[in-house]
């Protein structure tokens, strides 16, 4: 079961969108509940209060006030530490596109919606939903442990340790070797190999050029280096083009 949340102050467009997923998760025959509301203020005080949703469909402006959703998907992303929510931006206008990249959003749809769009965003989201609930396991000693995939924000190799840092701020870590920790656990999913010291996390990248990255909280550059940075922006490009998004 989905907990899915339209958010637009264009009653018919809503209505009409509730259809189209209904439908998507129908036919894929996986069940899910959908709440509908006309303001950005009304979802984050029910997300503020601890309502959670999986995927939230989110307009950018609403008529009737300042409040926007860019400022939802801020309020989400960095008052509330969540990065598990998957948001989908509707909007009439492309130009928004870019002013999008921090909130790092599942996919950008241009009104009106197209039905074929609508499920192939659905798709996506549920590919991506059992990509980012897989487990990373690692061992140290004789244990075996466990993080969840979504929570890491990037890998870093010292010396022989590889250390795991969490998007709690918490850190873990154990004996090995991030290429091969890369090749046997990561290379299918969106993490970016940009050296033989870091592989980061697509969904935590604030920002990034073709010799360094920024991670969310981290103030200090992650490099990238020389031998990896044309498959560092082919793989984030290939990654943006998949959901969406236009850079």
């Amino acid at each position: 079961m989905y907990t899915i949340a339209i958010c637009d102050d264009e009653t018919k467009l809503g209505k009409e969108l509730e259809e189209a997923l209904c439908g998507a998760f129908e036919k894929l025959n996986i069940e899910c509940e959908i709440d509908v509301y006309l303001t950005g203020e009304e979802i984050c005080e029910k997300i503020r209060v601890g309502l959670h949703y999986d995927l939230i469909f989110l307009d950018i402006n609403f008529g009737n006030s300042d409040f926007s959703g860019i400022n939802v998907g801020e309020f989400i992303r960095d008052s509330c530490q969540n990065n598990k929510t998957s948001i989908v931006y509707m909007s009439w206008e492309k130009s928004y596109a870019l002013k999008l990249f921090k909130i790092r959003p599942l996919d950008f749809l241009i009104k009106p919606l197209n039905n074929d769009e609508i499920e192939n965003t659905v798709k996506t989201f549920l590919r991506l939903s059992k990509d980012w609930s897989k487990d990373f396991t690692y061992k140290k000693g004789h244990f075996t442990w466990r993080v969840q995939v979504a929570d890491i924000m990037y890998f870093e190799s010292q010396k022989r340790k590889v250390v795991i840092h969490l998007a709690q701020g918490g850190r873990e870590e154990f004996n090995g070797s991030l290429k091969k920790t890369y090749k046997e656990q990561l290379e299918g999913l969106d993490f970016l190999f940009v050296s033989n010291s870091f592989v980061v996390n697509y969904d935590y990248i604030t920002s990034i050029n073709y010799k360094a990255l920024f991670v969310r909280d981290n103030p200090n550059p992650i490099p990238i280096s020389q031998k990896n940075r044309n498959e560092t922006r082919e793989k984030y490009l290939e990654i943006v083009k998949r959901r969406g998004k236009s850079v």
